[in-house]
């Protein structure tokens, strides 16, 4: 009988495994930063299936800069909303705010 390969979604929990000394190792805050992207990652499990020729992490690292990117487009639109209400031009400088010394 063939053998099977496992499925992506044990190929990303044994990967997430192999990166627990590592996540151990990060600062709390290092740490909750990489559970969000593990989580980011997870969330592609099914698109992650059709990747075949790619290796397990590979396509969680593709996944993870997928929803990066995601968040700099938002905050890109967010930025340029604000310019808008604030009426400046996308190279306007910013305002000099008076400090107490002025």
């Amino acid at each position: 009988m063939g053998r099977t390969l496992p499925s992506i979604t044990q190929a990303f929990l044994h990967e997430q495994q192999s990166l627990t000394r590592f996540r151990r190792a990060l600062r709390r805050e290092d740490q909750r930063a990489l559970d969000d992207l593990l989580a980011d990652a997870r969330q592609h499990l099914a698109a992650s299936a059709y990747a075949s020729h790619l290796l397990p992490f590979e396509v969680m690292l593709l996944a993870m800069l997928v929803e990066e990117h995601k968040r700099v487009l938002h905050l890109e639109i967010e930025l340029e909303l604000l310019r808008r209400e604030a009426r400046l031009s996308p190279d306007a400088e910013p305002e000099r705010r008076l400090s107490v010394e002025d």
